[in-house]
C-alpha cells in the first residue's frame, strides 16, 4: 500500500467523518427541539424511556449527543439519573441506524445528495431549509468517503496485499481485537464512524466475521471515550451518565466475548447470504440490542453502581453553578434547560432578599442582614455568571429558537439583579431609620404592607410565567392592571405622607425614608414586569399595553 493509497484512504475517512458530524448537526438543528419536547415528557417507566432513547438516537444519529443532551437535562433538574438510564440504554439501540444506512448502501446517490444538499444550504432564505440541506449535504458527503474508502485506491488495494491478506486470515486473537477496537473508537471519537470503517473493509471481503465481532465489541466499549472526556470536571449526575453509557457496553463485552469464543455465533453471521457490510452491521444490532434487552430489568441497580462509584461531592461556596455544567455545553439545547433551571435558581435568592427587607422595614428589625448580603453577593454572581455562560453559548451554533431565548434570559436576570439592588436599598434605608431611632406611624406600614404584598405577586406570577415561558394575554393583561395598581398605591401613599408632614404625626427624615423605600417597591414591580414579558416573543403587544 503506497503513500497515494494511504492519501485516498485518510481522504475518504475524514469526509465520512466530516459528513457524518455535518449531518448530524442539520439533523439537531432541524428536529432538536422537538426531540427535547419528547425527552421533556419522559416519566420514570423505564420502558418509555428506553423507546424514546431509541427514537431520538435514529433522528439524531448520535447516542453521544443525546447522551450529552441527557446530562444537560440531569444537571438541570427536568429528570433523575433512574429516568435517563432507561433512555441511554435505548440510544445505544438507536446509533446503529447508520450502519444499517451503510449496510443499504446508496454510495450511487451521493453526488446528487450533495449537489442538492449544497444549493439548499447555501441559497436558502429560510433557516430550516438551510438546516435540511445541511442534512443532505452531510448524508452524501458520508457516502462519497466511504466510497472513497473503499475503492481500488484506498481499501481496495489491501485486496491484493499479502501481508495484509495473511494478518487477516489469522486474526483471530480475542484481545487483539478488542484492543483495536477500542483504538479505533479513542481516535475516531464515534463507534458508528468505526463500524462504518469495518463496512468498508466488508465490502472488499477483507473482514471475516471470527475477528470483525472482536473488533465490534472494542469498538462499543471505546465508544464511551468521547462522554468520559465530556465528563471531565463536569457535575456528578454527569459524571455517572457517562459511567453508565460505559457501564452498557462492558456488560456487552462481558456476555459477547464469551459467546463469540464458545459458541458458532460468528460462523453462523458469516454465514448469511448477504455482503460483509451486512454482516457486520447486524453483528453491531445483535451486539446493543441483546445487551440492552438483559440490562433493562436492572436500571435500579444500575444507577446504584454509578452513585457508589461517583460520590456526591460537597462545596463549601454557595457561589457557584448548581445546574449548569460549563463542562458540557456540546448540545445547546439541554443547555438552555440548565440556563432557565440557574436562573430560577437566582429568582428564589431574589424573592428570599425582598421578603427579608421587606419584613426588616416592617418589624425594623436587622437580625438578617447577614444572610441578606450573603444572598446579594450570589445574585450578583449569578448574574455575572448566567450571562458569561450565555455568551459561551453563542459561540457555538445554535438554531433561531434557542438564540431568541438565549436574549431573552438577559433581559431577565438583569430585571433580577435590579431588583436585588432594589431589595438591598430597603435594608440599607432601615438600617439607617434604626440607627436614626425613626418612627413610622401604623397608616404609613399598612401601606407598605400592602404595596409590598403586591409587588410579591406580581413577581411571583411574572417568574413563574418566565420559567414555564408562556404568558397568555389574559395573564398579561392582568399583570399590567396590578402594576399599574402597585403604581396607584404608591402615588396615593406618597400623598398620605405628605399630609402626615402637615399634620406633624410623623418627621421629616423618617418621611424621607419612606417615600425612598416605597419608590424601591415600585421599581421592583417595574422589573418583575419586565421578567413576566420576558416569557413573550411578540414586543408589538408589549409596547401596546405598556
Amino acid at each position: 500500500m503506497g503513500i497515494s493509497n494511504i492519501i485516498y484512504l485518510l481522504g475518504g475517512l475524514g469526509l465520512f467523518l466530516f459528513g457524518m458530524k455535518y449531518m448530524s448537526e442539520g439533523i439537531n438543528q432541524v428536529a432538536g427541539n422537538k426531540m427535547k419536547s419528547l425527552l421533556e415528557k419522559l416519566t420514570s417507566n423505564r420502558f418509555k424511556g428506553f423507546f424514546l432513547g431509541v427514537i431520538v438516537t435514529v433522528v439524531i444519529q448520535s447516542s453521544s449527543a443525546t447522551t450529552v443532551m441527557l446530562m444537560g437535562f440531569l444537571n438541570a433538574g427536568i429528570m433523575t439519573l433512574a429516568q435517563a438510564t432507561g433512555v441511554i440504554i435505548g440510544a445505544n439501540i438507536g446509533t446503529t441506524i447508520t450502519a444499517v444506512l451503510i449496510a443499504l448502501d446508496v454510495s450511487a446517490i451521493a453526488p446528487f445528495c450533495i449537489f442538492v444538499g449544497a444549493v439548499m444550504a447555501l441559497f436558502s432564505k429560510k433557516q430550516t431549509r438551510k438546516y435540511i440541506g445541511q442534512v443532505i449535504l452531510g448524508f452524501g458527503i458520508l457516502f462519497f468517503g466511504l466510497k472513497t474508502m473503499s475503492g481500488e485506491n484506498a481499501m481496495g488495494v489491501l485486496q491484493t496485499s499479502e501481508s495484509f491478506q495473511s494478518f487477516i486470515t489469522h486474526a483471530n486473537n480475542p484481545i487483539l481485537g478488542l484492543l483495536i477496537g477500542v483504538a479505533m473508537c479513542a481516535i475516531l471519537q464515534s463507534s458508528s464512524a468505526s463500524i462504518g470503517v469495518l463496512q468498508a473493509l466488508a465490502m472488499n471481503g477483507l473482514m471475516p466475521m471470527n475477528f470483525a465481532i472482536y473488533l465490534i465489541i472494542g469498538i462499543n466499549v471505546g465508544s464511551a471515550m468521547p462522554l468520559f472526556l465530556s465528563a471531565i470536571g463536569a457535575k456528578t449526575n454527569a459524571k455517572r451518565a457517562a459511567l453508565i453509557y460505559f457501564i452498557f457496553d462492558f456488560v456487552g463485552m462481558l456476555l459477547f466475548t464469551p459467546i463469540a469464543l464458545i459458541t458458532p455465533y460468528t460462523d453462523w453471521l458469516e454465514s448469511l447470504p448477504y455482503n460483509g457490510s451486512v454482516k457486520v452491521a447486524a453483528g453491531h444490532i445483535i451486539f446493543k440490542v441483546a445487551t440492552a434487552l438483559f440490562l433493562l430489568p436492572f436500571i435500579k441497580q444500575i444507577v446504584g453502581v454509578s452513585e457508589k462509584l461517583i460520590k456526591q461531592k460537597e462545596h463549601e461556596s454557595e457561589l457557584r453553578f448548581s445546574f449548569i455544567d460549563t463542562k458540557v455545553i456540546d448540545n445547546p439545547i439541554s443547555t438552555a434547560y440548565q440556563v432557565v433551571a440557574e436562573v430560577e435558581r437566582m429568582a428564589d435568592v431574589v424573592r428570599k432578599n425582598i421578603v427579608l427587607t421587606g419584613e426588616a422595614f416592617m418589624k425594623q428589625d436587622m437580625s438578617h442582614e447577614r444572610e441578606i448580603l450573603d444572598n446579594e453577593e450570589l445574585i450578583n454572581w449569578l448574574n455575572h455568571g448566567i450571562s458569561d455562560f450565555l455568551v459561551n453559548i453563542t459561540s457555538h451554533e445554535i438554531n433561531a429558537d434557542t438564540s431568541e431565548r438565549i436574549v431573552r434570559v438577559f433581559h431577565a436576570i438583569t430585571d433580577l439583579e435590579r431588583i436585588g439592588d432594589h431589595a438591598l436599598n430597603v435594608m440599607e434605608r432601615t438600617q439607617n431609620a434604626i440607627d436614626e431611632n425613626m418612627n413610622f406611624t401604623d397608616e404609613g406600614m399598612a401601606e407598605f404592607n400592602s404595596v409590598y404584598e403586591k409587588v410579591l405577586e406580581l413577581y411571583d406570577r411574572s417568574v413563574e410565567a418566565f420559567t414555564n415561558n408562556r404568558l397568555t394575554d389574559t395573564e398579561g393583561q392582568e399583570l399590567h392592571m396590578l402594576e399599574d395598581s402597585i403604581d396607584a398605591e404608591t402615588n396615593k401613599s406618597q400623598d398620605n405622607h405628605v399630609q402626615r408632614l402637615r399634620d406633624k404625626k410623623c418627621s421629616t427624615a423618617s418621611g424621607v425614608v419612606f417615600t425612598k423605600v416605597l419608590q424601591d417597591l415600585e421599581r421592583m414591580g417595574d422589573h418583575a414586569y419586565n421578567i413576566a414579558w420576558a416569557a413573550r416573543r411578540d414586543k408589538q403587544l408589549i409596547h401596546s399595553i405598556r
